[in-house]
């Protein structure tokens, strides 16, 4: 059965305030629902993305031959989250460049672009704004919240701020913090938009140029991160692209110093193709934002460092899934929130999964993984069915 999808778009007038100490006015939020919502609006599942997702999770819009939904093989009909039980709801988040209102936009109240002038949004901020959509659908309490990497961090921050709205949260191949690494690799490619010439501060747009350099190279280190060793090494090991030899490459670093364009090796190729198509599409400055809500949530940090505490608040059943070979959110991380929910006494379900793919692992088919998040949302099914 196709899953048909239709963007959608809600306009919110009342400021919104941030945690920053600003606000935001006159701002839209996109999203995508697949499945119907009972009679006692109780099935409603949220998705949250992670970093360059977006409201459309899955299905296929009108006239398209496949999904580009990015979590289209865990929701739809018959499948681990399934729409004929479930009514999904995908938003995206305030700052994004997919749909809601983000710095590619105009302020209402200077009417000129944001660009570098929008203001800094977090994870705390993008649950505020997803609870108003949610109060617009009439929709008071969720069945389950749902998310992997970034999208795990907001729903990890919905039972903390919302606990009596959330039953069950689902938070899959992520962290209660960034540790210094992952912060550290996150500077390095905000330096490569910032001191791309094509930047302007941040104010592009008024130039009518994109720093797609810098966007290629932040792409380029991101990636190399959401993929494991193993992974890397089984798609392009040391192979040459083409009839270049390695001997023919040393002659050639003697003969030339090397453009941009001259790439020997197949996993160059392909982290320049994966820069290439990013920079096409997203925005330099909601890069920025999006990484720094990143790099600024830590729900311990109002509670002395202490994970235990902080989640002491949260009444939601968890279920924790990380990869083995996840080496940006480890598996240590996830058993961290574990324990810290196990501390308060909270129901929580966990799976590790030996698989070999690295972070990306979320996103792919994985029969254990689809199984586990399958048999918890069949038991959520049968204790709406009751």
């Amino acid at each position: 059965m196709t899953l048909l999808a239709r963007a959608q778009t809600l306009h919110f007038e009342q400021p919104l305030p941030l945690q920053s100490g600003a606000s935001i006015r006159a701002y839209d939020l996109a999203y995508e629902t697949y499945g119907t919502l009972n009679a006692d609006r109780s099935n409603a599942v949220l998705v949250c993305h992670a970093l360059n997702a977006s409201h459309h999770v899955a299905g296929t819009y009108e006239g398209q031959d496949r999904s580009e939904g990015w979590w289209d093989n865990m929701i739809g009909p018959g499948k681990p989250v399934d729409t004929d039980r479930f009514f999904v709801i995908g938003i995206n988040n305030l700052g994004s460049c997919f749909g809601s209102t983000g710095p590619m936009h105009v302020n209402p109240d200077t009417g000129r672009v944001y660009g570098a002038d929008f203001p800094v949004v977090t994870v705390e901020d993008w649950v505020n704004a997803q609870a108003r959509l949610l109060d617009a659908l009439g929709i008071e309490r969720l069945a389950a919240v749902l998310g992997g990497s970034l999208g795990g961090m907001q729903a990890l921050s919905w039972t903390l701020q919302y606990p009596h709205r959330v039953p069950h949260a689902a938070v899959i191949a992520s962290a209660p913090n960034l540790n210094a690494e992952n912060i550290a690799f996150n500077e390095v490619a905000r330096r490569a938009i910032v001191t791309d010439p094509d930047f302007h501060g941040g104010h592009f747009y008024a130039h009518d140029v994109v720093p797609k350099r810098g966007l290629r190279i932040a792409r380029m280190i991101g990636h190399i991160t959401y993929l494991s060793d193993d992974v890397m090494n089984e798609k392009f090991g040391r192979e040459l692209r083409g009839a270049v030899t390695a001997a023919g490459a040393t002659l050639a670093r003697e003969a030339y110093q090397y453009t941009t364009q001259d790439v020997e090796f197949q996993i160059e190729s392909y982290l320049r193709y994966q820069g290439d198509k990013f920079s096409e599409y997203f925005d330099a400055n909601t890069y920025l934002l999006i990484t720094r809500a990143l790099d600024y949530f830590d729900p311990a940090r109002q509670h002395g460092g202490s994970l235990a505490k902080a989640l002491a608040q949260a009444a939601a059943k968890f279920l924790l899934v990380s990869f083995t070979t996840d080496w940006r959110f480890s598996p240590a991380r996830s058993r961290e929130i574990v324990k810290a929910l196990l501390d308060n006494g909270r129901r929580v379900s966990y799976a590790e999964i030996d698989a070999p793919h690295g972070h990306d692992a979320f996103l792919l088919d994985d029969p254990r993984y689809h199984a586990v998040v399958r048999a918890w949302f069949d038991r959520i099914a049968q204790e709406l069915s009751k």
